[in-house]
């Protein structure tokens, strides 16, 4: 019992982790207002099936590139859905 107890709390903690290290959505008005500074751009790839993929893979991305924050610039749906943002800290 204290097996599985320990394993659900480890778990618990890697996946608030995992969240508080999750780069941030913004507005365009947001980044300007805090004065963010722009360090680069990022892309989904066509193979997203949802919205929330998308933002998922973005805010992945923007962590990589050492990002805090992340606006979306651009989106489309062709079957699949695509997006673009502008990464910043």
């Amino acid at each position: 019992m204290k097996h599985v107890t320990f394993m659900a709390t480890t778990l618990a903690g890697v996946i608030f982790t995992l969240n508080a290290m999750a780069a941030e959505e913004i507005t365009p008005q947001e980044a300007k207002d805090k004065g963010y500074e722009k360090i680069g751009t990022v892309h989904t790839t066509a193979k997203t099936t949802s919205p929330m993929d998308a933002k998922a893979i973005l805010s992945e991305r923007a962590d990589k590139k050492g990002g805090k924050y992340y606006v979306i610039i651009a989106g489309r749906q062709h079957g699949r859905f695509s997006a673009t943002a502008d990464v910043y800290r």
